[in-house]
């Protein structure tokens, strides 16, 4: 059943395929190119950091932290990086607010800004040994801006260029989306690793732990530049065309599209938990937990972020073809199954453990690539930034900021290795009867729909 769009000054109805007029010719395949340039270049200096902080974990725990508890220091570290995404659901509604009031564009714009200069500040800190407590608050503090502006950074690029892909190659295009987060971090990872190897510990304590975030500087000048000469997306020019952006979206989207946002939750979780426990822990992991040297730590990570990477634009390709549905359970189903298996492999050798991150760097390609044109797809367009900021953004900030810590703290507490890998698999479990009875398939749905999925 369809009715008509509702008016801004109305709250949206549900209903299931109500669409607003097509807006006008597809984009020629050079402003694509350009927007696929501006969303590749700011949505990689959004994730450099979080690469750069996994990969200086252990430096900064010893630098920001007083040294007489390794564990200790280690865990404040991780308490910090999910410090980082207390700000997140602020950001989400932020940027989420602005994107569908002002437009996805100036969002973006507002976003890379955000990140780069905070990334920049954290580059520029003194230590502990410096000026005291004050160094791990302002870390604290930067890394909370940080947080803010990734709030609404992914779920904001995902829409921007979703709205300017080709009917049949949503998820293909999409993929830039995911994959410039894995080339972000394996960057972030290659330059840990060249930093790490080439210098005596002296200088890495020094200075040479602020080269990752330094770059981001010069980055986000680049990305700002690209995305503020891109014209907004054809879906939201209609709308606004149309008198059909709303005052409220966020306030709307929870309150008429709240089966979406808990069910984009319900399964974002393992793709959060997944993704972070892969990126960021299991250097530290293999380092810290099951002794690997960091050199050899490093070189795992940027083979499963590389593994990651390349999966990307085939299982994107797969999605377009088989569906959203089939390959989020496949992924969640593969986390259950695989996750331990994976996490055994660590364990045995260096290369065990290059086959176990990689088995696990697929299964979160898997998930993301799927993740990412659903969330988009399963919102109106006019509370779209809105919707996937609050339900993706809450699955980040509650699981996968915390992820680490919570990784960390239950070797510890169990004392086994394999402990990150229960935890893992338990989320998985949860969010594949999320995607079985939940879901509701998204493929062939119009983006320029304003109505809302019925239940």
């Amino acid at each position: 059943m369809t009715s008509p769009s509702p008016s801004p000054s109305s709250p949206p109805t549900a209903d299931t395929d109500g669409a607003v007029p097509a807006p006008g010719p597809a984009a020629a395949p050079a402003a694509r190119r350009k927007v696929a340039a501006a969303t590749a270049v700011g949505n990689f200096v959004e994730w450099f950091d979080s690469g750069a902080y996994a990969v200086m974990s252990a430096t900064l725990a010893s630098l920001f932290f007083p040294e007489y508890d390794t564990t200790a220091a280690l865990l404040a570290t991780w308490a910090i990086f999910a410090g980082g995404f207390v700000a997140r659901p602020l950001g989400a509604v932020f940027f989420g607010h602005y994107g569908d009031r002002i437009g996805r564009n100036r969002m973006l714009a507002l976003s890379v800004l955000c990140m780069s200069g905070s990334t920049l500040l954290i580059g520029v800190l003194p230590s502990y040994s410096v000026i005291g407590i004050t160094a791990p608050v302002l870390l604290f503090l930067l890394r909370a801006v940080q947080g803010f502006s990734t709030g609404g950074e992914y779920t904001g690029a995902s829409a921007f260029i979703m709205e300017y892909a080709p009917e049949g190659r949503r998820a293909r295009y999409a993929s830039i989306v995911p994959l410039t987060v894995g080339l972000a971090s394996m960057a972030g990872a290659l330059t840990g690793l060249l930093i790490t190897t080439s210098l005596d510990d002296a200088s890495l304590r020094s200075w040479g732990w602020r080269i990752p975030f330094l770059l981001a500087g010069p980055l986000g000048l680049i990305g700002l530049y690209l995305r503020s000469r891109i014209e907004d997306t054809p879906v939201f020019r209609s709308m606004e065309r149309r008198e059909a952006v709303r005052h409220a979206p966020i306030r709307d989207a929870w309150l008429v599209c709240r089966r979406q946002v808990l069910t984009l939750f319900g399964y974002s979780i393992t793709n959060a938990v997944g993704y972070y426990l892969m990126s960021s822990y299991l250097i530290a992991y293999m380092s810290e937990e099951v002794g690997y040297s960091k050199s050899q730590a490093m070189l795992t990570g940027c083979v499963a972020m590389l593994a990651y990477s390349a999966a990307c634009p085939f299982l994107a390709a797969a999605s377009d073809r088989y569906g959203r549905r089939p390959m989020l359970f496949t992924a969640c189903a593969g986390f259950a199954v695989f996750t331990l298996p994976a996490f055994w492999l660590i364990g045995t050798s260096l290369a065990g453990a290059l086959v176990g991150t990689a088995v696990l760097a697929v299964l979160v390609a898997v998930i993301g690539t799927s993740n990412v044109p659903a969330m988009v797809e399963m919102f109106p367009a006019q509370l779209r930034a809105s919707g996937s900021a609050l339900g993706y953004t809450a699955a980040y900030v509650i699981f996968g900021g915390t992820a680490p810590f919570a990784a960390t703290g239950l070797v510890a507490l169990f004392g086994s290795p394999l402990a990150p890998g229960f935890y893992l698999t338990g989320l998985a479990v949860v969010s594949a009867l999320v995607v079985r009875f939940a879901f509701r398939e998204t493929l062939r749905l119009p983006l320029t729909r304003t109505t809302v999925l019925e239940s």
